[in-house]
């Protein structure tokens, strides 16, 4: 039972996600220089590099937009903050988690500008160690705090996309 407690209070006593993509970003950057990996030769990297800017571009906007929706609708934006309001709309009527998803999609983006292959797989590391710490810890939170309004919600919004 203090578990669930602990759940209604916050998801995390840590916001864990900006570290989480700060060392995977770290770790791609530095893997990348001591232990390269071939690319792809034009014109695919020429295309890659184009659909790289594409994604991060479109996901710097939808975290942005999920940002702002959690500011209007009076709720924490922080991962180890109390949610105090279920928001649905905006980026989360797509994604439940619209901001780890940007986080994600940005660090495979930079992967494909940069043609550096270590970034794809940080960004698969980091979006399971998000998961882990994060999502799932934020999912008992609102279904503690929201019940079956968190459940209709979850059977129609993916958790990822």
């Amino acid at each position: 039972m203090a578990q669930m407690n602990d759940h209604e209070n916050r998801p995390a006593k840590f916001p864990w996600p900006p570290l989480i993509y700060l060392a995977a970003i770290a770790g791609a950057i530095v893997l990348g220089v001591v232990y390269p990996l071939p690319w792809l030769g034009r014109p695919l990297a020429d295309f890659l590099f184009a659909l790289g800017w594409l994604m991060v571009a479109a996901s710097g906007a939808m975290a942005i937009q999920a940002l702002r929706t959690l500011k209007r609708a009076g709720t924490t934006v922080r991962a180890d903050g109390a949610a105090t309001v279920l928001v649905t709309r905006g980026p989360f009527a797509i994604s439940r988690n619209p901001i780890y998803l940007a986080s994600t999609l940005v660090m495979a983006g930079i992967g494909l500008i940069t043609g550096n292959p270590w970034f794809l797989l940080f960004a698969l590391i980091a979006s399971f160690v998000t998961q882990k710490l994060a999502i799932e810890p934020e999912e008992k939170h609102l279904f503690v705090r929201f019940g079956k309004k968190y459940r209709d919600y979850q059977k129609k919004v993916r958790r990822w996309f």
